[in-house]
C-alpha cells in the first residue's frame, strides 16, 4: 500500500496544499481587478470625458459583473470540454488586456468597452472546477475555503489600499498593476498548479440541461443567491446607517470592517476543520444559514447598539465564509464530473444575478420601506433558504459515516 493511501482523510497532502495556495493566489490576483478600484472608481470616471453623465459612470462600473455574469457558464462548459487550464489562460489574457485598454480610455465610452473586455474574463468557474478535479473529496470544502477566502481579504486590502496607490501611481498606474498581476497568474498556473489526471479528463460532457435541471444544484444555486443577495442588501444600507445612527464617518468605516471579516476568519476555520474532519457537514451548513438569519434579526432590531452591530456583522461575515466554501465545494459533489464546470458556471452565475439583485431590489425596497425593509427582506429570504436547505441531501463522503445522505 502506498503512502498515499494510509493517510487519514484529516491530513491533506502536499498536492492539495499547492492546489489550494496556487489556486488562491490565481483568483486573488483577478479578484483585485474588481475590488481594487471599487473605492475610488467613481472618481476618476465622471472626470474622463462623457464622465459627467452619471449612468454612463454607473454603466462602466457594474458592466464587468454584468458581463461575467452571462459568460460564467459558457466559459464553465469550455473547461469541460477543452480542458481547465486553456480556459482559464484565456480569460486570464482577456481580464489583462482589458486593464490595458481601461489604463489608456480616452473617454466614458471606451472605459465601458474596457471594463466589458475585463469582466469576459470570467474564469471563477473553471477555476473551482479544477480545485475539485485536483482534491479528494473529504477536503474540499477546504481548499474551496482557500479559494473563497481569497474574496474576503482582498476586499479588506482593497479598502484599506486603493486610496493611497490612486495618489501614488494613479488609476491608470492601478490599471497597469492590475494587468501586471493577471498576466503573472498565468505562468504560476502552468508551472505550480498540478495538472489534471488523465482519468479526470471527459472528453464527452453530458447535456447542458442536466446541469441545470438537477433538483441537488438547483437548491446549492438557491443558496448562492441568497447569500449574495444578503451580502449586497446589507452594504446598501449599513453604512449609511453607521453614518446616520453611529455618525462614523464613510472615511472610518474600514476601521469597522477590516477587524471584523479578519475575525469572521477566526471563527469560520474551526468550523470548516469540524465540517472536514468530523463529516458534520449538515449541521455546520444548516447551522451557518441559521447564525445568517439570527445576524439579519439582529441587524433589523440592534442598529442603534454599535456593539450589536459589531456582534452581528462578525456572526453575518463568519457564517458567509464558512457557506462561501462549503456551497462550492457541495456543487462539486452533487455534479457529474463531465458536467462539473458547466455545473460551476451556472453556480457563478447565480452569485452573480444575488449581487445584481440585492442592489436592485434591495434599492427598491430602501426607497420605499427604508433600511428596516431590506433588513426585514434578508430574514424572510435566510427563512425560507433554511427550509429549502432542510430537504438537501449531502453527499456520503468516504470515510465518513454522519455524512449520509438526509433525505
Amino acid at each position: 500500500m502506498s503512502h498515499e493511501s494510509v493517510v487519514t482523510p484529516d491530513r491533506m497532502s502536499a498536492k492539495e496544499w499547492r492546489v489550494g495556495i496556487s489556486l488562491a493566489a490565481i483568483f486573488g490576483l483577478r479578484m483585485l481587478g474588481l475590488f481594487l478600484v471599487l473605492p475610488v472608481f467613481t472618481v476618476f470616471a465622471s472626470a474622463l470625458p462623457g464622465g459627467d453623465n452619471f449612468q454612463l459612470v454607473s454603466w462602466a462600473f457594474g458592466i464587468f459583473m454584468l458581463v461575467q455574469a452571462f459568460l460564467y457558464l459558457p466559459l464553465g462548459y469550455a473547461s469541460d470540454r477543452f480542458g481547465r487550464k486553456p480556459v482559464i489562460t484565456f480569460g486570464l489574457l482577456l481580464f489583462a488586456l482589458g486593464a490595458l485598454m481601461a489604463a489608456w480610455a480616452p473617454d466614458i465610452y471606451w472605459m465601458i468597452a474596457a471594463r466589458s473586455l475585463q469582466g469576459a474574463g470570467a474564469i471563477s468557474a473553471a477555476v473551482m472546477a479544477l480545485a475539485a478535479d485536483l482534491t479528494r473529496e473529504q477536503h474540499r470544502t477546504k481548499v474551496m475555503a482557500m479559494i473563497g477566502s481569497t474574496i474576503g481579504l482582498v476586499f479588506s486590502v482593497s479598502l484599506v489600499a486603493a486610496p493611497g496607490l490612486y495618489g501614488w501611481i494613479g488609476m491608470r498606474g492601478m490599471f497597469l498593476l492590475i494587468a501586471a498581476l493577471a498576466l503573472a497568474a498565468i505562468p504560476l498556473l502552468h508551472s505550480v498548479v498540478p495538472d489534471v489526471p488523465e482519468q479526470a479528463h471527459t472528453p464527452q460532457p453530458l447535456p447542458l440541461s442536466q446541469a441545470l435541471h438537477d433538483t441537488g444544484l438547483l437548491r446549492l444555486n438557491f443558496g448562492i443567491f441568497s447569500l449574495h443577495v444578503m451580502q449586497t442588501a446589507l452594504f446598501l444600507v449599513v453604512p449609511r446607517e453607521l453614518v446616520s445612527l453611529q455618525h462614523i464617518e464613510l472615511g472610518a468605516h474600514w476601521h469597522i470592517y477590516l477587524p471584523v471579516v479578519l475575525g469572521s476568519f477566526v471563527l469560520a476555520i474551526p468550523a470548516i476543520m469540524q465540517s472536514e474532519r468530523h463529516g458534520r457537514t449538515r449541521a455546520v451548513f444548516l447551522g451557518s444559514i441559521l447564525l445568517l438569519l439570527i445576524a439579519q434579526l439582529g441587524l433589523l432590531l440592534g442598529m442603534h447598539s454599535f456593539v450589536s452591530i459589531i456582534v452581528m456583522l462578525l456572526l453575518f461575515f463568519a457564517a458567509f465564509n464558512v457557506l462561501e466554501a462549503s456551497l462550492p465545494s457541495l456543487v462539486s459533489r452533487a455534479a457529474p464530473a463531465q458536467l462539473r464546470g458547466a455545473a460551476m458556471g451556472v453556480f457563478n452565475t447565480t452569485q452573480a444575478l444575488g449581487v445584481a439583485g440585492g442592489s436592485v431590489v434591495g434599492g427598491w425596497i430602501a426607497v420605499h420601506w427604508g433600511a428596516n425593509g431590506v433588513h426585514g427582506m434578508t430574514v424572510v429570504l435566510a427563512f425560507a433558504w433554511a427550509l429549502i436547505a432542510l430537504g438537501m441531501k449531502f453527499p456520503r463522503r468516504p470515510g465518513y459515516r454522519s455524512d449520509a445522505a438526509v433525505a
